[in-house]
């Protein structure tokens, strides 16, 4: 029987179909996600055109469209519009048919042309990429089944249904409604740590829609992201460049009064700003409140937690009424959560002059020690030291 021109133990041929599916995943996220999407990184072009090829061979997915369908989903997230939201198609339709939703986006036209722009358009990409995309998956097809025999057409299998299975349907769906939130953003984005060797870092979905131009995803200490790893390898060897990442927050114990440079570390690191906030505010005020409550309130309080902590626009009719009942249950937690959709409500002001927003920034502060809740007194004072620093 023929088995191929490599023959191997069947845990060799495991070792080898992970590692070829291993190779697309970081194509998609170093090459496709981070430089093509978002400029996050430059590549030279030995590294960017073995990701175009080796794209073209396992999905047959070509730069423009998965550019143009991924920037789109950032326009429009979890709203109408976005090509692949559970929220709006819902889970089980973006887990088992996410690949189906991809091609959807991409047979329209007005989507690519308008969202599409900056990516390759060279001769290869004319010629060969766009135009025969579906010789490249049966060359592969070809080369698998040439080197390892019949066992090859699972090979070949397995590196098709990736793609469509990790990336499409895991990362865009449950990436937007299982997981954990470092920072709460106006999306359901999630984190779904340890994914991260599968799935190449994209499983930290919440940091990425957090700071989006970002070429590292990985925001706590004990957060992998493997594609930043290969990112920081190609740059040692001078293959890449990173161009942008996001802010690091640190605290000036110097700094007595806010100013400008306040201003701009709280607005550019607005996430961390409200993350503090739950944590030194929101949680600490809400364990006072249940510590002090009657059975039956604490109860409430209990259920509510997570409430007092999410974007309004991520609520349905049934938590918002359950949300007005715990804020009329306590006083305090009704004041905290006013004063957080407050100071919401400064960062969403970008076009206002600097000057105004410092007058609002510096009023805040001074409310929030007027109001004799020491969390919130005392939070007013860390944003005095707040500083920004751009790795």
């Amino acid at each position: 029987m023929y088995h191929g021109i490599i023959e191997l133990p069947w845990w060799g041929y495991v070792v080898v179909a992970l590692a070829l599916t291993h190779i697309t995943i970081a194509s998609v996220t170093i090459y496709l996600h981070r430089y093509q999407a978002h400029r996050a990184i430059d590549l030279h072009f030995l590294p960017a055109f073995f990701f175009r090829v080796w794209l073209w061979l396992t999905t047959g997915m070509t730069t423009k469209e998965w550019v143009a369908i991924h920037r789109k989903h950032h326009a429009f997230v979890d709203r109408e519009g976005d090509p692949h939201s559970p929220r709006t198609f819902g889970l089980a339709k973006v887990l088992m048919e996410g690949a189906e939703l991809y091609r959807e986006a991409g047979h329209d036209p007005e989507t690519i042309e308008a969202y599409g722009t900056g990516a390759p358009k060279d001769w290869f990409e004319r010629k060969i990429f766009t135009p025969h995309d579906r010789v490249g998956i049966f060359t592969m097809l070809a080369l698998d089944v040439s080197l390892f025999g019949p066992i090859g057409l699972t090979i070949w299998a397995v590196q098709m249904a990736w793609i469509p299975i990790f990336a499409a349907g895991i990362v865009n769906g449950l990436g937007h409604c299982r997981g954990y939130r470092n920072f709460e953003t106006a999306d359901a984005s999630t984190n779904f740590f340890p994914w991260g060797v599968f799935i190449g870092g994209e499983e930290l979905h919440n940091n990425h829609h957090a700071f989006e131009s970002s070429a590292r995803f990985s925001s706590k200490a004990w957060e992998f992201d493997i594609g930043w790893l290969y990112i920081r390898t190609l740059e040692a060897m001078r293959l890449a460049k990173v161009k942008k990442l996001a802010p690091v927050r640190y605290y000036d114990s110097a700094k007595a009064k806010i100013d400008l440079d306040t201003l701009s570390a709280v607005i550019s690191g607005r996430f961390y700003v409200m993350a503090d906030y739950t944590k030194h505010v929101v949680k600490q005020v809400h364990r006072e409140e249940i510590k002090n409550a009657g059975v039956a309130t604490r109860k409430l309080l209990k259920s509510t937690m997570f409430l007092l902590m999410r974007e309004e626009c991520l609520m349905d009719e049934n938590q918002r009424a359950r949300l007005k009942v715990c804020l009329q249950q306590s006083a305090a937690l009704a004041e905290v959560y006013e004063f957080r959709l407050q100071l919401q409500q400064i960062f969403s002001e970008r076009a206002a002059r600097p000057e105004r927003l410092l007058s609002q920034l510096q009023e805040w502060c001074w409310r929030a020690e007027a109001t004799g809740i020491a969390a919130l007194g005392d939070f007013a004072i860390l944003i005095r030291r707040y500083s920004i620093s751009r790795p």
